[in-house]
């Protein structure tokens, strides 16, 4: 696989501007595995789906040694908490969704009847006091859906539980940059089923069983990639999320490490990760000249890699991440020559996985 040509095509990219497009909140995931999957039926075997949405595509199911690549499907959220007598609606948090941001924007409430569309109402600058203005909180945020009345608002479909999800689509910036709201982390559901198409394509063989794991719930604490490591027991689990790109204004570097969009896939050290599994994958980027940056975390790194490499006697784990900017806005952004390099890494790397690979420490 050259890298000089990239494993994005134009049909894949029509999927992920489908993929990003499509709302898909934590524990509402439903239609957004569906788009993930008929797009992966053809380059794999077989799947299956679990109990709480969890979706896996498996190539060489009947092999004993596992391998997992996984990202998480689920984007952050909103819950309608309280709707007042005069039919403004006030929220609660689905994940770690920003209320700071939230002031005028557009937003779709998810109902049994369809969508209401709504707005993020503020009072204009002309009314607030200077010196003395309230900053956004999650206390006095709101929604108006254009209602006089908690009565309206009802008869519209609208309860107490609908979800609430932003209105901004997916773009391409100068043509160097995906740009979206949930690219954290269906970007990563993105590269992992472009992995798939990539090994089909160029019928490669493996020696052992590949799962493709599209996980729910991981903004409210790794919950999907918990249920299904425990189903699966892999051997191994290679793990894709979104990093923060320290580069742009009113970033720490002390705080954040530095990170930068377009230098490649930024490999973790920290006691979830595997030392020999990570020693696997820098030998791949190096053989295959595929750049990539380091991060340290101190104690748990965050993602679904946790929760695979502290599931049953333990899974020899890996994280492999995507620099991106403005995490949990509606703006998140990813340069396409990282993904393109992540994409390929996951590829490399599973070419170097041998059956039974040997992760001991210590003979």
């Amino acid at each position: 696989m050259s890298q000089k040509k990239s494993p994005v095509t134009k049909e894949s990219l029509r999927f992920l501007e489908q993929y990003i497009n499509n709302p898909s909140p934590t524990g509402f995931e439903w239609k957004g595995q569906k788009i993930w999957l008929d797009y992966l039926k053809p380059y794999i075997d077989e799947y299956f789906v679990d109990s709480y949405g969890t979706a896996v595509g498996v190539i060489n199911p009947k092999a004993s040694y596992k391998v997992v690549i996984e990202a998480h499907a689920d984007e952050i959220s909103w819950f309608v908490h309280y709707i007042t007598k005069d039919g403004f609606i006030y929220l609660r948090k689905n994940g770690g969704s920003d209320h700071q941001i939230a002031p005028s924007k557009r937003v779709n409430i998810h109902t049994d009847k369809g969508i209401v569309r709504a707005i993020f109402g503020w009072p204009a600058i002309h009314t607030r006091e200077p010196g003395r203005e309230e900053a956004p909180s999650i206390k006095n945020i709101f929604l108006d859906c254009g209602c006089s009345s908690q009565a309206e608002v009802e008869k519209l479909g609208v309860h107490v539980g609908c979800v609430v999800t932003y209105e901004d689509e997916f773009m391409i910036l100068n043509d160097k940059f995906y740009v979206g709201r949930a690219l954290d982390n269906r970007v990563g559901g993105f590269m992992i089923a472009q992995v798939a198409r990539l090994l089909h394509e160029t019928k490669t063989k493996l020696p052992f069983g590949l799962y493709i794991v599209n996980s729910v719930q991981e903004e409210v604490g790794l919950n999907g990639a918990r249920m299904i490591s425990h189903r699966l027991a892999p051997d191994i689990a290679i793990i894709t999320d979104v990093i923060h790109d320290s580069q742009t204004p009113m970033m720490n570097k002390i705080a954040n490490g530095d990170i930068s969009c377009g230098k490649g896939p930024v490999l973790t050290y920290g006691p979830a990760v595997h030392n020999k599994l990570l020693q696997t994958v820098i030998n791949a980027a190096q053989k295959s000249k595929i750049p990539f940056q380091r991060e340290a975390v101190s104690r748990s790194t965050g993602t679904d890699t946790d929760a695979f490499a502290y599931s049953r006697n333990g899974v020899p784990s890996v994280l492999i991440s995507l620099p991106l900017r403005y995490m949990h806005t509606t703006v998140e952004a990813v340069q396409k020559k990282d993904v393109d390099n992540v994409i390929l890494l996951i590829y490399e790397t599973l070419r170097k996985i041998q059956n039974k690979h040997d992760l001991t420490y210590l003979k």
